[in-house]
């Protein structure tokens, strides 16, 4: 019972103003420009999302249905992905750095061209090197590994090719969004 208030507490509690500390605005436009950089290098589209707290809805649905608090956070994550399209990419090769701070939660969310041929260790070590750096309180040295490992991984399986002149299409926005 406790533990479900000081959850509910946290997610009432934090606001943007939280994501503008842990990711100030010289932080996010660093972030923005590693992805422009990092999108040079393979056709795939990557997003980064730092939300302060569940959105009411999904709080309601983890006390409602009693659903587990991950399987939320996966949830939305997921709604993420389709929110902000990084699904729409013309290779299916999408991927959104998710992290949520009042759970300390973090989902690395990709799409199936990227899924058919990453294993999934590869995803796991980099929740985990970001989720070191998060608890450290580093959390732009963190993102920066992580938009690093996401970006091997896309240069592995989706180089840019070469073949078009001038950089790859760029079809989503590189800003890190932070709610």
């Amino acid at each position: 019972m406790w533990t479900t208030l000081t959850r509910l507490g946290r997610h009432l509690w934090l606001d943007r103003s939280h994501t503008a500390r842990a990711i100030p605005a010289a932080t996010a436009e660093r972030l923005r420009q590693r992805i422009a950089a990092s999108e040079q290098r393979h056709s795939g589209e990557v997003r980064i999302c730092v939300e302060a707290s569940l959105p009411a809805s999904y709080l309601w649905r983890h006390l409602r249905q009693r659903l587990p608090i991950r399987q939320i956070v996966r949830q939305r994550a997921l709604m993420m992905f389709s929110k902000l399209r990084v699904w729409d990419t013309e290779h299916n090769n999408g991927v959104l750095i998710y992290l949520l701070l009042a759970e300390r939660a973090i989902e690395l969310v990709a799409d199936r061209g990227v899924m058919r041929v990453v294993e999934p260790t590869a995803w796991h070590e980099a929740v985990a090197h970001l989720g070191a750096a998060w608890h450290d309180g580093r959390f732009e040295e963190g993102l920066t590994q992580a938009l690093e490992e996401v970006s091997a991984m896309l240069v592995t399986h989706f180089p840019n090719s070469g073949e078009r002149q001038g950089p790859a299409p760029h079809q989503l926005p590189d800003e890190p969004v932070l709610r």
